[in-house]
């Protein structure tokens, strides 16, 4: 590895470049907890995460950027736990067990971005958004195929993934139902891996 490079070729990034970006998101973050998806704009985030609005231009590029490397990092992190994490939601266990794990990561992820997600929706779609819903889409139908061979698994399976990207998460999220829309889906999921 060179000096300065990263092992996948990008350049290392300084440590404080490193540091305010953390600040950024972090702020982000608890400005769409605290006030809302209207609350995102540049000059707020730039108060709340203690850096110059350039800053933020000069690393993300508009509110967008901002916006696609937040919503970008949620789903890294949930595609590495399921690629090589532990079971039930990595791999290891039986595809039923692993299709609840990811259900229930899944859904817990939209409920703490819900604002994110809101807030997403007023911007152009991630460029790696395709990639996203495809690892999503055959990670889904692998798993119900094997659990429920019977079943059209991937059309089964989009519809179930359509229950939790709708305009009910965010509702029930402010209104504090987060449990019970956790265990909705749940037993949604069960009762597709249910065989009649």
């Amino acid at each position: 590895m060179k000096a300065g490079v990263m092992t996948d070729g990008r350049p290392k990034e300084r440590a404080d470049a490193a540091r305010n970006r953390r600040a950024i998101l972090d702020a982000t973050t608890a400005l769409l907890a605290e006030h809302g998806a209207e609350a995102i704009t540049m000059d707020r985030v730039a108060a709340a995460a203690g850096v110059g609005k350039g800053t933020i231009f000069h690393r993300f590029g508009n509110r967008a950027g901002l916006l696609h490397e937040m919503v970008a990092e949620s789903a890294l992190t949930l595609m590495d736990a399921i690629t090589s994490g532990p079971p039930p939601l990595g791999p290891g266990a039986p595809a039923d067990a692993r299709l609840l794990a990811y259900f229930d990561a899944m859904t817990r992820l939209v409920i703490e971005n819900s604002e994110l997600m809101v807030a997403y929706r007023t911007v152009p779609p991630h460029p790696r958004t395709g990639e996203f819903h495809a690892f999503w889409d055959n990670h889904i139908t692998a798993l119900l195929s094997e659990a429920r061979p019977d079943v059209d698994a991937q059309v089964v399976g989009r519809l179930l993934l359509a229950t939790i990207g709708g305009e009910l998460v965010p509702t029930m999220v402010r209104s504090g139902e987060t449990d019970r829309l956790l265990g909705a889906v749940r037993e949604l999921v069960e009762s597709v891996l249910r065989r009649p």
